[in-house]
């Protein structure tokens, strides 16, 4: 999918591919060289985390496994309610593991402040965070995160993994939704 296919419900692209991959680029350099000569563990969270997980994984040069977990925090809407279930949980034992969480995005950081904790909670040696993109404007938490693609503005955001009512996925860059799509 490209932007023609999807022009009239975007208000504008954000970032576009070629700058997500020359950031990845960069994060994966800077986790390499963090995690040297250690082994790492990322834990992608889906659905959204797709896109950002296999990228950033290709980028890496240290040696990694890697594993999913899928939370909830938003139901049907474009706000989180902050209640986080997990629907998918790791297959992966924790204990004494160095694990990088990999997100797509940060909007308020109650789901991701909450699942950092429950992985520590089990025993990991390090839980450190990756993410693409963080709306500090929206945070109601305060979450500690390593690696950070973008910091955006407040603003509803599709594609590169960002969905809407489970579409713009596969957008291979990231725009901002038009307010008739989703109003």
């Amino acid at each position: 999918m490209q932007y023609d296919d999807v022009a009239s419900e975007l208000q504008d692209v954000l970032l576009t591919e070629k700058q997500l991959q020359a950031r990845l680029t960069e994060m994966a350099a800077q986790i390499d060289a963090d995690y040297a000569g250690k082994d790492l563990l990322l834990v992608g969270v889906l659905r959204g985390a797709i896109m950002v997980m296999a990228d950033l994984s290709r980028k890496l040069r240290t040696r990694v496994e890697m594993d999913w977990m899928a939370v909830s925090s938003y139901g049907s809407g474009t706000k989180s309610s902050g209640v986080v279930r997990i629907l998918k949980d790791l297959d992966t034992d924790l204990t004494g593991r160095n694990v990088l969480i990999v997100e797509d995005i940060i909007d308020s950081g109650l789901t991701l402040s909450w699942l950092a904790a429950n992985l520590r909670s089990r025993g990991a040696a390090s839980v450190e965070i990756a993410t693409m993109l963080r709306k500090p404007e929206a945070a109601k938490v305060e979450v500690d995160v390593k690696y950070v693609g973008f910091d955006i503005p407040k603003a509803f955001v599709v594609g590169y993994g960002l969905d809407y009512a489970e579409r713009y996925r596969n957008l291979p860059f990231i725009g901002t939704l038009a307010p008739h799509v989703y109003s």
